[in-house]
């Protein structure tokens, strides 16, 4: 009997052990980071409009409860919406609440809409299997959508409107324009109750045609799109206003110069006006202008800003109650994103919150319009919280405290926040808190998802700038890491502007190809320079004229750091990174040659004078108005420096860094006799996505794992 128990004991160790060593392979650490490694979550959660109920899905079936309900939940399958609607929709695509007791659905270009308490649908309309970028209007259930080039609307009552008819290819309607700079991220913009259409047109008669090359087709075809490179001439937007009861429209143009940017739309309560920040070309004026939505005539100037670097509008006015003079505008004049109450008669009322911290979004108000909800980072930059602030007193709460990234929202009443966060220690947690911070339901506390897996330790710093800003670190070892022993270090560079590669949630905003990486016995660094998110503008408008020049300072501190541990072997420091760590890695390996042994690079832009005016100027101004800063930053001047071994690699119709980059930094490599590595996915964009990312990443860290040898 002894004999058998420790026969047993032995063998469920054995299990155990074996259960804790499955070995990540590169394939699922590319596929299955938000697949089956993504932590237990809730998806689909929604407030119901004027309720304290809400909905979220498993699977798929629709749950919904109420906050205070003992009862079990309420739930509605896909199959039985299909059998009372007569379809067969895969999903709860496009759920958007009318009112508290129906809401619509969408698939197969059409439109429905579903009563919960009832059980009953009803077919709305079905819009042009062609459309694209469709907007339904909930109160009317009519949907604004495109075809190519023009904007129409679907009625529900099976009328189809032409708002535009351009038959210049030139003259697009209804699109994103600016390149979705500017917070910019859509085309349409119904009114509150569904009379108007606001779309935003642009003119690209001026712009050059690019070529890409698609090769599908035999013989390969000539596809052009319309780039605007820095210093060229560029779109020239305009707003329109269709009044669906007049059928007429009018338009908005900018009141400067031609070229200059509409962006930011939003309508005020009544549908009387539309509020759009208006920013020239320079990027350094802001004037927030009131229209006249019939006339399209300007009302007034609300406010102006100024800045000798840049200034850049990134969200809309947020009117939070049904008053359409009182409104919140977000800027970071103050050196910080924060929130402003401003008055269509008046301008700027006061400065609702003053933080040292940057303001993220604003996500709701309460009912009665007292209270404001937004995100921000709170004291510490790698976070995100949610807060509220009171438009009389200006009085500050911290709705979610517990430090980590938060994805929260508020119910209409503002009485209770569904709250979703994970952090360095925490895989996730979903949960229902009240105003107070009190737990009032648990939906989810995640499990590790990689608990059976090998997984190394990762660590979060924090260095110093040359001049003393803080530089946030992240270092992923191996599971058997040996502080005697000195490993290679593969960093991980972006470096550019809206962008953070480090914050407190689960995996640490690391991919999980970087676990697989560390296992094959590296160290993968990195650190986030300056002119990177979430920081205030002193420490983002620090590379103004001058890009890859204060950013390559603070990698060389990181590199610097990681040459003073014991355990990292100074002369096998490789560098990968994609888009502007792109121009980081090429820039590392020209400006500074022999920090590194070896580099990838990814889409880099390679020449600033090639990327869009739209991004470009904002940070280097004009070719004409920054020579030296267009010539110091450009890397086709550079590359008989090279002393490693580099890949560069491009998507063939990449529509962002234009193949332009990559084949002008070759020929230079050429004409230096200076030999390098080049690679090209066929038919992909900026980026490789889908099965052919494996493809990607087994390619560059072969690259690095090759080339970065001992000598």
């Amino acid at each position: 009997m002894k004999y058998y128990i420790a026969s047993l004991f032995f063998f469920l160790c054995f299990l155990n052990i074996q259960a804790q060593e499955k070995e990540l392979t590169l394939k699922d650490a590319v596929l299955e980071q938000y697949g089956k490694f993504y932590p237990e979550h809730v998806t689909g959660f929604q407030w119901i409009p004027r309720t304290n109920s809400y909905v979220y899905l498993k699977g798929d079936t629709l749950k919904r409860s109420n906050v205070k309900s003992k009862r079990m939940e309420e739930q509605l399958t896909i199959a039985d919406a299909n059998q009372n609607l007569g379809t067969a929709l895969k999903r709860f695509s496009g759920l958007t609440w009318k009112n508290k007791d129906a809401f619509y659905l969408s698939g197969d270009n059409s439109y429905y809409l579903y009563n919960f308490n009832t059980k009953k649908g009803e077919f709305v309309l079905k819009v042009d299997e062609a459309a694209e970028n469709e907007s339904l209007q909930v109160e009317t259930g009519n949907v604004a959508y495109t075809i190519k080039n023009n904007l129409y609307i679907q009625t529900k009552d099976g009328e189809t409107v032409a708002v535009t008819d351009n038959t210049d290819l030139n003259i697009v309607s209804g699109q994103a324009i600016a390149r979705s700079e500017f917070g910019i991220t859509q085309g349409i913009f119904w009114s509150p109750k569904g009379n108007l259409l606001a779309f935003y047109q642009k003119d690209e008669t001026y712009v050059a045609d690019y070529p890409l090359l698609n090769i599908i087709p035999t013989p390969g075809e000539l596809m052009s799109i319309k780039y605007p490179m820095a210093g060229q001439k560029s779109e020239r937007p305009k707003v329109g206003i269709y009044n669906l009861a007049t059928k007429q429209t009018v338009f908005i143009s900018p009141t400067g110069n031609v070229e200059d940017y509409l962006t930011n739309l939003s309508w005020t309560p009544d549908e009387k006006n539309v509020v759009i920040a208006e920013l020239n070309r320079d990027q350094n004026h802001i004037k927030l202008q009131l229209f006249d939505a019939n006339t399209g005539k300007l009302v007034k100037t609300m406010l102006e800003e100024k800045d000798p670097k840049w200034a850049e509008p990134q969200h809309p006015a947020y009117f939070y109650s049904d008053s359409s003079e009182d409104f919140i505008w977000m800027s970071e004049k103050d050196g910080f994103m924060n929130l402003y109450l401003v008055n269509t008669k008046k301008g700027v009322v006061k400065q609702l919150t003053k933080n040292k911290w940057v303001a993220k979004e604003i996500v709701g108000n309460n009912d009665k319009g007292t209270e404001v909800y937004f995100t921000g980072t709170g004291d510490s930059p790698l976070d995100t919280k949610l807060y509220s602030v009171n438009i009389s007193n200006g009085k500050q709460r911290e709705l979610t405290p517990v430090s980590g990234v938060h994805n929260a929202s508020v119910s209409s009443d503002g009485k209770y926040i569904f709250d979703q966060y994970s952090n360095h220690d925490t895989p996730g947690v979903a949960q229902i808190l009240d105003t107070k911070g009190k737990s009032v339901h648990n939906f989810v506390k995640a499990e590790n998802p990689m608990a059976d897996y090998i997984m190394g330790e990762t660590t979060i710093g924090k260095l110093k700038s040359h001049d003393g800003f803080d530089l946030y670190t992240r270092l992923i070892k191996p599971s058997n890491f040996d502080p005697s022993k000195k490993y290679p270090v593969l960093v991980y560079v972006y470096g550019g502007p809206k962008a953070q590669l480090i914050t407190n949630k689960w995996y640490d905003g690391a991919s999980l190809w970087m676990n697989w990486m560390a296992e094959q016995g590296y160290l993968v660094f990195t650190i986030d320079n300056r002119g990177s998110a979430n920081r205030g503008r002193a420490f983002e408008t620090g590379i103004f004229r001058q890009l890859g020049t204060e950013e390559l300072k603070d990698q060389l501190v990181g590199v610097d750091y990681l040459k003073s541990l014991p355990y990292v072997d100074s002369d096998r420091l490789a560098i990968h990174g994609w888009s502007f760590g792109g121009f980081m890695t090429v820039s590392m390996m020209l400006r500074n040659p022999g920090v590194f042994t070896t580099g990838v690079a990814g889409g880099p832009v390679t020449d600033w004078k090639y990327y869009e005016a739209m991004y470009g100027e904002r940070y280097m101004d004009t070719p004409e108005q920054n020579p030296k800063g267009y010539e110091k930053a450009s890397l086709l001047d550079k590359t008989q420096n090279l002393t490693g071994k580099l890949l560069t690699i491009h998507g063939s119709i990449d529509p962002v860094v234009v193949m332009q980059h990559n084949l002008s930094l070759i020929k230079s490599f050429v004409d230096n006799e200076k030999q390098m590595d080049f690679f090209i996915y066929p038919m992909h964009e900026h980026n490789v996505r889908g099965k052919d990312r494996v493809h990607l990443m087994t390619k560059v860290l072969d690259y690095v794992i090759e080339n970065n040898k001992k000598n």
